[in-house]
């Protein structure tokens, strides 16, 4: 299973809006789960077996939760049994297409 999730505060208090270090927490759960990982501007990437990958969404998400009132998830999955690698692999035959044209 690929999961992309973004997970925030809301209700911090701050006056800029930044979230920076509340994201920075939930990054440091995901890397150091050992899954493979990715992060982007926008979302953080992790491959695994379902079971392992939600329950790290969950502590990333317990992690974001004493920096605001309020938690906010955004997450979408490819679940595709039998697979794995794809965390590179997807983006490898993409780069491959536009190779090809």
């Amino acid at each position: 299973m690929l999961v992309a999730f973004s997970v925030a505060p809301s209700g911090t208090g701050r006056a800029d809006g930044s979230v920076h270090d509340a994201v920075a927490a939930a990054v440091k759960v995901v890397r150091d789960s050992g899954l493979p990982n990715r992060t982007t501007s926008m979302f953080t990437e992790i491959e695994g077996e379902w079971d392992a990958v939600m329950a790290v969404v969950k502590a990333a998400t317990d992690a974001v939760a004493p920096f605001g009132s309020r938690v906010s998830l955004v997450l979408k999955a490819d679940i595709r049994p039998g697979y794995s690698g794809e965390i590179d692999a997807k983006v490898e035959r993409l780069e491959s297409a536009l190779g090809d044209e």
